[in-house]
């Protein structure tokens, strides 16, 4: 038989994969791999945390309405921008409106007194946990943009988030579910879209791994009606021979391959027991808020996240907003509605991520992050809304050796730029870096004659977060 008319490996492969389902095709068969690169590592230096969730607000939430309370946006509300200040120009307003005050009440919570507005009652009550880091600044007023130099570091697309470069650095422990995992708003992605959990230049294997909301997160578990656990194992084993039959000496890509279909063949058993949330108690489901329309879907992604860390998950990216503006903390007009709307979905399953977390001893190792891609300004638009404010703005913290109950890092008497101490995402990438064990430094990857980095030419680890 010629070349040309006899099944090439390649093809057996594909072939092979329709009897493992989708999920093989999707998550694992694309793969470019060297062997074993989800094998778990050793840190550079001992850790302070070992997996992170992070919970990105798509469309930015207004940290001045929660999180950095601002009096004297009270005191000179309706009056214009103090001129010292200089004409601030965003995407939608010239900075020729006036101070619009916050809408809700600051109160101080815990023992830490730390200040948060009533917009956020539940997660006010988890105030000794948090770092709150009042100083981060981004470099654009686009949503896009901002959204993957928050991600990657850098404000265009083409570089590996954060994620990517944890799994990169890390491994996972888990050799049966995916160690990235990444679950958008059901009703569509953020802006930026893919390339927030992109590998970039990485193999592709260390791109997010996406999951959808409702009953079965993963597609295609189930094997084909008809095909057996010893039918797969076979071919299984046909598959290795042919891999030993087609390699050359130093080409991993076949084997690797073949490992990525064990992979998909122990996914079918380990991640539908992951997924499956009937297993949780009725009391567990209530602090996430599985039991009110509002935040059943946010509260399901969260306890579902809880459930992958605790089974060796690395690295959570959980999106609440995206799709339809209406989906959005993007609050251009009548923030309260939009705000309440938006935090009224997400508050009480966030507060229930933390408390269960800590309940389980899952706290002290797993570091929760909270953020977005900018704030807003404390000048109004359209009279009742709030344009985009990259200069200054808040994230938190909690667990994984944040020091809780604590704040970083100021913003001026309106909240609209940073002072003293500001923080670039270069300098949050770092500290997540370092929370983890990992150098930025040594952790890089060789591309187009460069190492390349996360942090690029390096940022600061805020020593404050977590000392």
């Amino acid at each position: 038989m010629s070349s040309s008319t006899s099944p090439s490996r390649r093809n057996v492969l594909r072939t092979a994969a329709n009897g493992f389902g989708a999920l093989a095709a999707e998550y694992l068969l694309q793969r470019e791999l060297s062997a074993n690169p989800l094998a778990a590592r050793a840190p550079h230096f001992a850790p302070k945390a070992k997996r992170v969730i992070f919970l990105f607000m798509v469309g930015a939430p207004s940290s001045i309405d929660m999180f950095d309370p601002k009096p004297a946006l009270t005191k000179f509300a309706g009056q214009k921008l103090p001129a010292s200040f200089g004409k601030i120009v965003s995407q939608f307003t010239d900075g020729s409106t006036t101070l619009l005050p916050s809408p809700w009440e600051f109160k101080r919570h815990g023992q830490s007194g730390l200040p948060i507005s009533t917009l956020s009652p539940h997660v006010a009550q988890c105030a000794d946990d948090l770092c709150v880091v009042r100083s981060f600044y981004t470099e654009s007023v686009v949503h896009a943009p901002a959204m993957y130099q928050v991600h990657s570091g850098r404000i265009l697309t083409g570089h590996p988030s954060m994620g990517a470069w944890v799994t990169y650095g890390l491994g996972s422990p888990a050799d049966n579910l995916p160690a990235y995992v990444v679950m958008p708003q059901p009703e569509g992605t953020p802006e930026g879209g893919t390339p927030c959990w992109s590998s970039g230049f990485l193999p592709a294997v260390y791109q997010g791994t996406l999951l959808r909301s409702g009953p079965s997160p993963i597609l295609h578990l189930k094997p084909p009606e008809g095909v057996t656990p010893d039918r797969q194992k076979n071919t299984l084993e046909l598959l290795q021979k042919l891999n030993k039959m087609d390699s050359t000496a130093g080409d991993s890509e076949h084997a690797a391959r073949i490992a990525a279909y064990e992979l998909a063949f122990k996914m079918q058993s380990a991640a539908p027991e992951a997924v499956d949330l009937t297993k949780e108690s009725e009391a567990t489901k209530k602090l996430y808020g599985l039991d009110e329309d509002r935040t059943r879907e946010f509260g399901t992604r969260l306890l579902l996240a809880r459930r992958l860390v605790e089974r060796g998950v690395r690295f959570v990216q959980i999106y609440h907003g995206g799709g339809p503006v209406s989906i959005q903390w993007d609050a251009h007009k009548d923030l309260v509605q939009n705000h309440e709307k938006m935090a009224g979905m997400s508050d009480k399953p966030v507060a229930g991520l933390l408390r269960d977390l800590k309940a389980r001893g899952l706290l002290d190792d797993t570091l929760v992050i909270w953020g977005s891609e900018f704030g807003r300004l404390p000048m109004s638009e359209g009279g009742n809304g709030r344009d985009h404010n990259p200069h200054g703005y808040t994230m938190w913290f909690a667990g994984g050796g944040a020091k809780g109950g604590t704040t970083v890092g100021e913003t001026d008497e309106f909240g609209l730029h940073g002072i003293g101490e500001r923080y670039h995402m270069r300098d949050f990438h770092a500290t997540v870096l370092h929370m983890l064990g990992l150098d930025q430094h040594k952790l890089f990857y060789l591309h187009n004659g460069r190492n390349e980095k996360l942090t690029d030419f390096g940022g600061n680890p805020i020593q404050k977060v977590y000392s």
